[in-house]
């Protein structure tokens, strides 16, 4: 079996490790003489599974204790309407738009907003500079007594990320974060947010899982309309299991959050995803074939979308990618081009080969 160097922006690639064990384990997991699907969410096994996922989860992030940790379902888009109705509780939130995601969550905090009786302010954007750069901070206009700021922290669809911690609003309003895209890529300073959401396919295992990690003081806001299985309190209470979680979407991610430990943890996975990005934005920077639309300041480590300044080889470049084993590189359908989104599962032998690819074709075609 040949396995292809996997781009997709989501699902993505998981470690191979991971992928292994998890088929080692599938008919009989531990002696328990059933697979991890199979097995009650009731059970000692299971509860040990979701118990080490926390455990693990919490150390790579050097999670306070006041924070609460949910392994909930339903993805991240899921999150637009849950934190809303769990954060709202009739007043104003402000929404930073700085890509497809933070826009759509705007959207459906405006909507959800009339129904609780209270709003949803755009605080910035940079639609009008096509998603190419992050906001600065005279542009802002956040309102004080908001409560909560949303903002997307990597737009997987345009490439944009924020890294800097510096470029973090600063603010005592409760800071919502999208991490989706780029969590367990490097450290980050929880402290710093009042809640983080994630959903799993991209750094941390199969699709449908979402985590939120939500600081103690926002549990129980919650609208009055909010169904108890969508309230982060209810959930917190009951250990993520008010109903039957995504289990064996829980059971795959504690095996990539061992795996994240076993290459040294976050530290050391910055350091191989900052040397996969340099490589791919250097040759894409000295080529006057390819090109990046985002300003270099705001570059995703996770998602690089590029285009080839002639479009009508796009085809063409796509059907030579995947005779050389390279796949998903096509650019979501609402900016064209291409992307390359290289998470921690994709090793630096497939940016290589990309890059090796990309010289080629336009040694050829250029």
């Amino acid at each position: 079996m040949t396995r292809v160097f996997n781009f997709s922006a989501g699902p993505a690639a998981l470690p191979e490790p991971v992928l292994r064990q998890a088929a080692e384990e599938m008919l009989d997991w531990h002696g328990a003489g059933c697979g991890v699907m199979e097995m009650s969410h009731r059970g000692k096994e299971f509860t040990s599974i979701i118990e080490r996922a926390e455990i693990d989860f919490r150390e790579l992030l050097a999670i306070p204790d006041e924070y609460r940790v949910l392994f909930l379902q339903g993805g991240a888009t899921q999150q637009f309407a849950q934190i809303p109705m769990n954060l709202l509780a009739g007043g104003s939130a402000d929404y930073l738009v700085t890509g497809t995601w933070s826009k759509k969550a705007y959207s459906e905090a405006k909507h959800l907003a009339v129904a609780l009786g209270g709003g949803a302010r755009l605080a910035g954007s940079t639609e009008q500079d096509g998603f190419t750069r992050l906001l600065d901070a005279e542009e802002l206009e956040l309102d004080e007594n908001a409560r909560y700021l949303h903002l997307c922290t990597n737009e997987t669809i345009h490439g944009v990320e924020l890294r800097d911690p510096a470029r973090l609003p600063r603010t005592a309003v409760p800071i919502v974060a999208d991490m989706s895209s780029h969590i367990l890529s490097r450290p980050i300073d929880v402290n710093r947010y009042g809640l983080i959401y994630a959903g799993a396919q991209k750094n941390i295992g199969p699709s449908g899982l979402v985590i939120v990690i939500v600081r103690e003081d926002l549990l129980g806001r919650a609208s009055a309309v909010t169904p108890a299985v969508m309230d982060y309190r209810v959930m917190a209470d009951n250990g993520s299991m008010l109903n039957t979680p995504p289990t064996y979407a829980i059971y795959v991610a504690g095996l990539v959050f061992q795996w994240l430990k076993g290459q040294g943890g976050l530290a050391a996975v910055e350091a191989n995803n900052i040397a996969k990005a340099k490589l791919l934005y250097d040759f894409l920077d000295a080529s006057d074939f390819y090109a990046n639309p985002v300003e270099p300041t705001a570059r995703s480590r996770m998602n690089i979308p590029f285009l080839l300044r002639d479009e009508s080889l796009n085809d063409a470049f796509l059907a030579g990618a995947k005779e050389a084993g390279l796949a998903q590189l096509k650019g979501h359908k609402s900016v064209g081009g291409m992307r390359a989104s290289i998470y921690n599962a994709m090793p630096l032998a497939g940016v290589e080969a990309l890059v090796d690819y990309m010289r080629d074709f336009s040694a050829r075609k250029g």
